[in-house]
């Protein structure tokens, strides 16, 4: 179909077998097509109104995510068990566990993770910056590398042969189903990647006195407090580095020197 004659049936019919049943993928969809349109628009490709725009149009017509299903947390591995499975994971030798560990140490997203680029890395600083493309909430994110960050990198740096921290076969990153199938040969197909994250929050929370707003800055997450958002507008790079130091300790990394705090 030629671009201009794409209306408002055509949306819905791409998004309604999908709506109810992966409401996010549905809604990143919707979001696709609507930038497509608005950039086919601007260029002169088509005219009139955005048949994928939600608000005051698709909102009328389809139910709002939040009516749908409630949000399905990501398995996660307890904090306790992580300082065991890191010693497991480190005696396999294969890129795909480097970068499950890496994921793991830099509490980062599968995605950001996999796409890792060596430009991004600047390891005589140690930091990681991922450029606003590469994130979810569209912002560029600087990452403080611990010091078993930076020794991983520096060992997989040798063997250097791409622009990718983490390539496939194909010289491409690695696939979306990578994590997932070492998880699965180690024996823990129950939990997923992201679930990491989720870990790397507990533990926060549970064995540090590192304020909510390190940990949620560490996570890349967008407050949703927009008073509290207003003010915070650095991105706490020095507390973070040394939450990661302390996180990287605790798993096994090098270099940190941990204090154990005590349950109340």
């Amino acid at each position: 179909m030629a671009v201009s004659d794409i209306e408002t049936p055509h949306v819905l019919e791409a998004l309604n077998p999908i709506w109810q049943s992966k409401p996010e993928t549905a809604s990143r969809i919707r979001g696709r097509i609507e930038s497509v349109l608005d950039w086919a628009k601007a260029n002169g490709f088509r005219k009139g109104e955005n048949p994928a725009r939600w608000r005051g149009h698709l909102a009328k017509i389809l139910p709002a995510r939040s009516k749908l299903a409630k949000v399905k947390h990501h398995p996660a591995l307890p904090y306790d068990e992580l300082p065991e499975f890191m010693a497991g994971l480190r005696r396999r030798e294969a890129l795909t566990a480097r970068a499950l560990e890496f994921l793991i140490l830099t509490a980062g997203r599968s995605g950001e993770v996999r796409g890792a680029n060596w430009n991004e890395i600047d390891l005589a600083k140690g930091i990681w910056t991922i450029p606003a493309e590469r994130m979810k909430a569209g912002r560029e994110h600087r990452v403080p590398l611990s010091t078993g960050a930076q020794s991983l990198l520096k060992s997989l740096s040798e063997a250097r042969t791409g622009d990718f921290v983490f390539p496939s076969a194909s010289e491409g990153p690695l696939s979306e189903t990578a994590l997932s199938a070492l998880l699965k040969r180690l024996g823990q197909g129950k939990i997923t990647a992201h679930g990491f994250r989720s870990t790397f929050r507990q533990w926060c929370a549970e064995q540090t006195n590192h304020p909510r707003e390190v940990a949620e800055a560490a996570l890349a997450h967008t407050l949703k407090d927009k008073v509290e958002a207003a003010y915070q507008r650095g991105d706490l790079f020095d507390k973070r580095e040394k939450m990661m130091e302390a996180w990287a300790g605790f798993i096994g990394g090098e270099g940190a020197d941990i204090v154990p705090l005590k349950r109340a």
